[in-house]
């Protein structure tokens, strides 16, 4: 029998907003909507659409998804905002994976389409950009230290989902300046005071490192005009953060904040191998089948293999920018820990991808064991007696 999933929305006026979320959320078996003081008709909409409607005051982003996640009841849950939308295919991609989830698997990524100024955006925004929404009820909960970021991360094998959750952004260029300054504002509050050369960094050179890179390695230039506005709002944002806590950002340590932000590396090793012919994929697929069996999560991107037990990837458009794409895509889905190169041209490649793309160490061979390349990967990447 399929698993069933519920549904927890958290809102605070959103009645202009709350119908189409919750006419996407047909396919669920439960809707829970805790709402933080609505002045207008937020709660009567949700309890005509028969959700669960709570009342909570305001807490905080974590401490509010947890409230909802503590009141839902099936098998699975389904974070989403007012803001936001489940299209057809993916409501049909997540019904299927219920409908027989691996025992391994405890998180779907979903697929997030930005609409900023009312048009879907693509590699300007990192598209497919996935949100570990889905998950088995009871596994995760929120960090409520954080007042931004507060997502969850895949302790293992995370199953990427097909369909889209749109997200609606700005509607005009005043809310995006004022969504621009409100993410600033809570980002410095998060992280800590910087030091002179963080903060040239932080104000300068990250900011336009991340332009370069998501209008011209990411293929940002495809969206346009408003794709272009969209990276150079983030990027301002970034440096309106760094400058607000050189006049008073939190004393807390933030390794895991902000533009530094990296996902915790837990649960067993993942290696993504990387073959962009035929050829490649013949002799990489074997060798990513022995790593699963040593108890790697493993993937493929480039040409499909011929066997098609490992999931693979397919590149789309020219080369370097589809690479690069491909390989954010996984490291969304959940961290990499080494790459897999078929040869000399995937080495080759590789060299124009950014380093944050290229795992966090040294791309393996086809001519490693790869038990023993597994267990190596793990003494690097896993601290001891880490899950």
């Amino acid at each position: 029998m399929s698993e069933t999933v519920s549904a927890c929305v958290i809102t605070r006026d959103e009645e202009q907003r709350l119908p189409a979320c919750l006419a996407s959320l047909a396919f669920c078996d439960e809707v829970v909507v805790v709402d933080s003081g609505s002045r207008d008709r937020t709660r009567e909409i949700a309890a005509a659409a028969s959700a669960k409607v709570f009342e909570n005051p305001w807490p905080g982003f974590a401490r509010q998804r947890n409230f909802a996640l503590e009141r839902a009841s099936s098998d699975w849950v389904l974070e989403i905002d007012a803001d936001e939308r489940i299209d057809a295919a993916l409501a049909a991609s997540i019904r299927a994976l219920l409908a027989a989830a691996p025992a391994d698997v405890r998180m779907g990524g979903l697929p997030m389409r930005e609409n900023f100024l009312g048009k879907l955006l693509g590699p300007s925004c990192r598209y497919p950009r996935y949100r570990h929404r889905l998950f088995r009820r009871g596994a995760f909960r929120h960090d409520e230290s954080r007042t931004v970021h507060e997502g969850l991360w895949p302790d293992g094998p995370c199953a990427p989902l097909e369909g889209e959750m749109e997200h609606l952004l700005a509607s005009t260029w005043g809310e995006a300046l004022r969504d621009t300054l409100a993410y600033a504002r809570l980002e410095s509050a998060q992280r800590s005071r910087p030091g002179g050369a963080e903060a040239l960094a932080g104000i300068v050179l990250r900011p336009a490192a991340k332009l370069v890179y998501r209008t011209v390695f990411y293929g940002g230039w495809a969206d346009g005009g408003r794709g272009f506005a969209k990276v150079l709002l983030e990027c301002a944002a970034d440096s309106l953060a760094t400058v607000q806590r050189l006049n008073g950002g939190s004393e807390a340590e933030d390794a895991t904040s902000g533009l530094g932000q990296q996902a915790p590396r837990l649960g067993p090793v993942r290696i993504v191998g990387v073959a962009l012919g035929g050829s490649g994929a013949e002799r990489t697929e074997p060798w990513l089948r022995e790593a699963a069996a040593a108890g790697a999560d493993v993937a493929l991107i480039g040409a499909a293999p011929p066997e098609g037990s490992v999931r693979h990837r397919l590149l789309e458009g020219p080369r370097l920018g589809a690479l690069v794409r491909a390989l954010d895509a996984e490291d969304q889905l959940r961290p990499v820990d080494a790459l897999l190169l078929a040869g000399a041209r995937e080495r080759a490649h590789l060299r124009l991808a950014p380093a944050a793309l290229r795992g966090a160490v040294a791309p393996l061979a086809l001519d490693a064991a790869p038990a023993a390349a597994v267990s190596a990967v793990a003494a690097g990447t896993r601290a001891p007696g880490a899950n």
